[in-house]
């Protein structure tokens, strides 16, 4: 798969890549933790788990826009860091950020099916404007640009509570100028 493609995949939840990085990759992974750092098995397993799940949130949340020339030694090096700063373990996300992501999904679900679909070809499959336009039936890019624009306003405005609950923005033909 290619590495743009394993991104986008990555973007949308999808976590097959990390899984099958996971089971090709852990029996070195733990002989390294072991000569390393001193790690059983188990613990190594644990943190190469806890580390992928790092990497996975970091892509989806757009911190890391390109996959690494070597992800291996990416991942290694991701891995040290979470011992050096000695991070537990299978942390849940802090409630509050646990909670500031299903708020900003619900309100992303308020927005209407248009809507959505624009934003999540822009954020999660980093369509450019010309074939988002293409997608969505937009005469041009410059209409798709300006159409990202208006919904990722909207959302903002649910964000800050500017529309009630339960009404759908962006579901018609009229929304696409």
């Amino acid at each position: 798969m290619p590495l743009a493609e394993t991104l986008t995949q990555l973007r949308v939840g999808n976590q097959k890549f990390l899984i099958d990085f996971y089971q090709r990759s852990r029996h070195l992974f733990a002989r390294w933790a072991q000569r390393k750092h001193r790690l059983a098995a188990p613990q190594a397993h644990e943190l190469l788990q806890d580390t992928l799940l790092d990497f996975y949130d970091q892509v989806a949340d757009g911190r890391i826009t390109k996959l690494p020339d070597d992800l291996r030694a990416f991942i290694y090096g991701m891995a040290q860091q979470r011992l050096a700063a000695q991070v537990p373990a299978h942390v849940p996300l802090p409630a509050a950020e646990a909670q500031r992501r299903q708020r900003l999904l619900a309100q992303f679900n308020q927005l209407g099916a248009d809507c959505q679909q624009v934003l999540t070809y822009f954020y999660f499959h980093s369509y450019q404007f010309e074939k988002m336009g293409v997608k969505m039936g937009f005469p041009n890019a410059t209409v798709a640009r300006l159409q990202k624009s208006t919904y990722l306003r909207k959302l903002y405005e649910l964000v800050r509570g500017g529309y009630e609950p339960g009404w759908a923005v962006g579901t018609g033909a009229a929304d696409k100028g």
